[in-house]
C-alpha cells in the first residue's frame, strides 16, 4: 500500500511558511526495507566501511585520511557537471554515475544531501523544443509549402527556463535513486529563506526529518522567483552569507546542518595556483585560509553563475564554520565514475581545504627538493659522492646505540601486531649494522666510474663526434615495509648514481627510519646536497604517491608480493621495477651429489624463509624416489619443521601423502615447501616456466651437460648450478647492496645495484653542421667510425 505523496507548504504546528518540499511516493514496506538495509547492509556487493561515522561537529577534518569518518555529506553539482556541452539538456550518463555513488554512500549509513543545478538547462531544452514545434506548425499553415523557412529561436529568460525544468529534473533524480531503493525529496529555497529566523528553523527541521527517514534531500535555489544577486553582500562573517548561487547555498546549508564534508564538483580538477591551462599551472592539493592572496583566478565556467573565486570564498566560509571541503572535477570521464567515493575514502582528488598546515613540507615539495638535490648530486665529482657514502657507513657504526634504541621502540610497539617473519625483518642488530657499513663501502668503491661514463664514441663526420654516456634516472620512489636496513642501502645506491630519492617506509619502522634518514642527511650535508634524499612522513597513501608522474621517474617497491602488486596496479605513467612474487625452484637431477643436496635445500628454504629468494618448490627426478637421497631430504625437512605440500604427481606415488598443494604457483614465505616429481630436466624447465615467477631457479647435478642445458633454457632473472637460491642478492653478488630484485625484461633484471639506477644520454659535438650538407648533392659524407673509449682514473 502506498503512502500519499505530500507537498508541504505549511507545518501544521508552527503555522509559518517553509521552503517548498516534495517527496516521492514510496511504499511502507519499501521504507521498512530501506531502514533494515541501513542496519544489516549485507544484501548487496556495495563495499561497506568499517570505521565509525559519528563525530563531534565544530572542527573540520585536518587530513584527507580522516574524511572516511564523515557522517553527513553535502555534494554540490555545478552547472557544468549537470549539463551537456551544448548547454541544452542534461548529461544523463554523468548524473547516473553521481547518483550511484551517492547511493553507495547513503547505503553505508551516511546522510547524503545534494545541491544541484540543471533546472535552467533542462527547462531551456524543453522550451526550445516547444518553440520549434510551434513555429514549424505555424509556418506550415501560412506558407503552404513543405520546405520551412529558417526559424529563429528567441532568447529564453532564465527564470522561465527554471520553472519549466524543475519538475523534470526532479523526476529524473527520483527515477535514478529508485534503482537503489532510495527515496529523494526536493527542496527549493531562496536567499530570503535564510534571513527569516523562523524559516531557517523550519528548513533545518525539514532537512533533519528527511535525513532521519533515510531520504536524500535534493536542494536547489528557486531560480523561477529568485531576485538578482546583491553585490558585495557575500561572506560578511560566519553567520552571514548571501545565497546568490549554488556554491554559496551549499556552503550555507553545510554550516546550518553541521555537515562533516562538502564536496563541490565542477569542470576543473580543483584549485590551481594560476589559471588552468597556463604553462605553469599546478594543482593545489591542500588549500589553507590565507593562501588565496597568492592565487590568480580565471574566468568562470561556461555555464552557471559562479566561478572558481566564488567556490573558494564559499569553501572558506564553510571551513570556518566547521565543515571540511573538497573541490574536484565531476566531468572528466576517467574519474567522474568514482570521484565522490574516492574523496570520501581519503584519496588525493581535487583540492582539500584544511585549517591545519603540516609541520613539514608536502610530498610535492619533497619531490621538487629531491629533483633539484639529485641534479646537484649528479654534478659532484665521483670522489665526493663516494665520500658521502663512506661518511654514512661510519655513522652507522658510530651511532649504533642510538639506532638500536630507536629500533627497540619499533620492536616493542610491533610486538603482537606483526607476524614473526615481519618482526625478523624489522629487527636491527650490531651485526646487521656492521654488514650494512661493509656493503656501503663496497658501493662507494664501485661508484667511482658510474655517472658520466662513456659507453660509446662515434665519429659521425669530420669534426662531428657523438658520445653515449651514463646519467641518473632522475627521482626514485622506494616504498618498503618492515625493513629499516633498506633505507641506508637504497640511499647509498641513489647517492652513488646521482639520483634524487623519495623514501616511504612502513609505520611499523617509524623510529628506526627517522634516525637512519637523519644520519643520511647528515652525510649528504658535507657537500651541500642534504635535500637529495627525502623521507615521506606525511599521511600520503601509497596509491596517491604512485600518481605523482610529473615528479617521480621510477618506483621501486620493497615488501610483500601484495604490496608490489598493489603498486603495479596503482602506478599511472610511472615505471615500476620489481617482482610481485618470488616463487623459486630447485631441480634435483638424477645425477645430483648426495653430499650437496641436503645442504643446498636446507640453506635455500630454512636460512631465511621470509625472503623473496627462499626456495618454494622442490622438483625431484622420478628416479630418486624411495632412495636414501630422497629419505635424507625428507628427514632434514622434518628436523627443520618444514611443512610439506605434495604436488599432484608426487601425491600419486604415495599411499599416505602430505596435504596436496592447493596451487603450484604459491609463495609461502614461511617454513612450508611444495615437492613435485618430474621425469627429466626438460619437464623441470617446463614446470618452472609454467608455475615460476622468473625470479631464481636452481639445478643440482654433477652432469655438466645437463647443467648447461638448464642454465641456457630457464628464462629467469637468476639461474644457478649447485648453489643456494639465497645467493640471489645484491650484496652477495658484489654490488654492495640492491634496491630490489627485478623480474622485468627491460632495463634491469635480477638484483638491481648501481648500474640498474642509471640510464644514458647522447652528446653530440659539432662545428656548424647541418643535415642538408649530408644530402645526395651535399658536401659531406657520413663516416660512422667507432672511436676508442677513454679510460677514467678510478684511483
Amino acid at each position: 500500500m502506498l503512502t500519499q505523496v505530500y507537498h508541504c507548504g505549511f507545518q501544521p504546528f508552527k503555522q509559518r511558511l517553509v521552503p517548498w518540499v516534495k517527496c516521492t511516493a514510496v511504499s511502507r514496506s519499501h521504507r521498512v526495507q530501506t531502514s533494515a538495509i541501513r542496519h544489516v547492509r549485507s544484501w548487496s556487493n556495495i563495499p561497506f566501511i568499517t570505521v565509525p561515522l559519528s563525530r563531534a561537529h565544530g572542527k573540520s577534518f585536518a587530513h584527507r585520511s580522516e574524511l572516511k569518518h564523515a557522517k553527513r555529506i553535502v555534494v554540490k553539482l555545478g552547472s557544468a557537471v549537470v549539463t551537456r556541452g551544448d548547454e541544452c539538456g542534461l548529461a544523463l550518463g554523468r548524473l547516473a554515475s553521481i547518483v550511484e555513488q551517492v547511493s553507495v554512500l547513503q547505503n553505508q549509513g551516511r546522510e547524503m544531501m545534494l545541491v544541484t543545478s540543471g533546472a535552467v538547462a533542462f527547462g531551456r531544452q524543453r522550451l526550445r523544443h516547444e518553440i520549434l514545434l510551434s513555429q514549424s506548425v505555424r509556418q506550415a499553415l501560412h506558407s503552404g509549402q513543405n520546405q520551412l523557412k529558417e526559424m529563429a529561436i528567441p532568447v529564453l529568460e532564465a527564470r522561465a527556463c527554471a520553472a519549466a525544468g524543475q519538475s523534470g529534473l526532479m523526476a529524473l533524480y527520483e527515477a535514478m535513486f529508485t534503482q537503489y531503493s532510495i527515496c529523494a525529496a526536493q527542496i527549493l529555497v531562496t536567499n530570503l529563506d535564510f534571513h527569516d529566523e523562523q524559516k531557517r528553523r523550519n528548513l533545518n527541521g525539514t532537512l533533519h526529518e528527511l535525513l532521519r527517514m533515510n531520504i536524500v534531500p535534493i536542494i536547489n535555489t528557486n531560480d523561477a522567483v529568485v531576485p538578482p544577486a546583491e553585490p558585495n553582500s557575500d561572506l560578511q562573517g560566519v553567520n552571514v552569507i548571501s545565497v546568490k548561487d549554488n556554491d554559496s547555498l551549499a556552503a550555507r546549508l553545510a554550516v546550518e546542518m553541521k555537515t562533516d564534508l562538502l564536496i563541490v564538483l565542477s569542470d576543473v580538477e580543483g584549485l590551481f595556483d594560476s589559471p588552468p591551462g597556463s604553462d605553469d599551472a599546478k594543482l593545489i592539493d591542500i588549500f589553507y585560509p590565507g593562501d588565496q592572496q597568492s592565487v590568480t583566478f580565471g574566468t568562470k565556467s561556461r555555464v552557471g553563475m559562479g566561478g572558481m573565486e566564488a567556490k573558494v570564498k564559499a569553501a572558506l566560509w564553510a571551513l570556518q564554520g566547521g565543515t571540511s571541503v573538497v573541490i574536484a572535477n565531476g566531468t572528466h570521464p576517467k574519474v567522474s565514475g568514482h570521484v565522490i567515493t574516492d574523496i570520501v575514502e581519503g584519496k588525493k582528488v581535487g583540492t582539500f581545504f584544511s585549517e591545519v598546515k603540516p609541520a613539514g613540507p608536502t610530498v610535492e615539495q619533497q619531490g621538487e627538493m629531491a629533483r633539484s638535490g639529485g641534479r646537484m648530486l649528479a654534478t659532484l665529482e665521483p670522489e665526493q659522492r663516494a665520500e658521502i657514502i663512506h661518511h654514512l657507513a661510519d655513522l652507522l657504526t658510530d651511532q649504533r646505540d642510538e639506532i638500536l634504541l630507536a629500533n627497540k621502540k619499533d620492536m616493542e610497539e610491533a610486538e603482537g601486531r606483526l607476524a614473526a617473519p615481519l618482526l625478523k625483518r624489522l629487527s636491527l642488530s650490531t651485526s646487521k649494522l656492521n654488514s650494512l657499513a661493509i656493503g656501503l663501502r663496497q658501493i662507494a668503491s664501485s661508484s667511482q666510474d658510474s655517472v658520466g661514463r662513456v659507453l660509446r664514441r662515434t665519429r659521425i663526420a669530420k669534426n662531428l663526434e657523438l658520445e653515449q654516456v651514463t646519467v641518473p634516472i632522475g627521482v626514485l620512489l622506494v616504498i618498503f615495509e618492515s625493513r629499516p636496513d633498506c633505507l641506508p642501502q637504497v640511499a647509498a645506491l641513489a647517492i652513488a648514481s646521482g639520483n634524487g630519492l623519495l623514501l616511504k617506509g612502513g609505520k611499523e619502522a617509524a623510529h628506526s627510519n627517522r634516525i637512519l634518514h637523519l644520519l643520511t642527511q647528515e652525510a649528504l650535508s658535507i657537500h651541500g646536497v642534504k635535500e637529495a634524499v627525502q623521507l615521506v612522513n606525511t599521511r600520503e597513501e601509497v596509491e596517491d604517491l604512485c600518481r605523482l608522474d610529473k615528479m617521480i621517474d621510477l618506483i621501486i617497491p620493497r615488501g610483500s608480493s601484495q604490496l608490489v602488486r598493489d603498486i603495479q596496479k596503482a602506478a599511472k605513467g610511472i615505471p615500476v621495477m620489481g617482482h610481485s612474487e618470488g616463487i623459486c625452484h630447485m631441480y634435483v637431477d638424477s645425477e645430483a651429489s648426495v653430499d650437496k643436496v641436503t645442504r643446498l635445500v636446507r640453506d635455500s628454504k630454512c636460512e631465511y624463509p621470509a625472503a623473496c629468494n627462499a626456495l618454494e618448490t622442490l622438483l625431484i627426478h622420478r628416479d630418486l624416489l624411495r632412495t636414501p637421497l630422497f629419505d635424507q631430504i625428507i628427514d632434514m625437512l622434518r628436523v627443520e619443521q618444514v611443512k610439506i605440500h605434495a604436488g599432484p604427481k608426487f601425491a600419486s606415488y604415495l599411499t599416505f601423502s602430505p596435504s596436496e598443494v592447493k596451487s603450484l604457483r604459491t609463495e609461502y614465505g614461511d617454513l612450508e615447501l611444495c615437492i613435485e616429481v618430474v621425469d627429466n630436466v626438460q619437464e623441470a624447465i617446463d614446470h618452472i616456466h609454467k608455475y615460476g615467477s622468473s625470479h631464481t631457479d636452481v639445478i643440482v647435478t654433477e652432469n655438466e651437460k645437463t647443467a648447461e642445458f638448464f642454465l641456457q633454457h630457464v628464462d629467469s632473472a637468476c639461474v644457478f648450478w649447485n648453489a643456494s637460491t639465497r645467493f640471489s642478492d645484491g650484496y652477495r653478488f658484489g654490488l654492495g647492496a640492491e634496491v630490489g630484485i627485478s623480474t622485468s625484461r627491460i632495463h634491469a633484471r635480477g638484483p638491481v645495484g648501481l648500474e640498474g639506477l642509471l640510464t644514458t644520454k647522447w652528446l653530440l659535438r659539432g662545428q656548424d653542421h647541418v643535415v642538408s650538407d649530408f644530402s645526395e648533392h651535399g658536401s659531406l659524407k657520413f663516416l660512422h667510425e667507432n672511436l676508442p673509449i677513454p679510460q677514467r682514473n678510478t684511483n
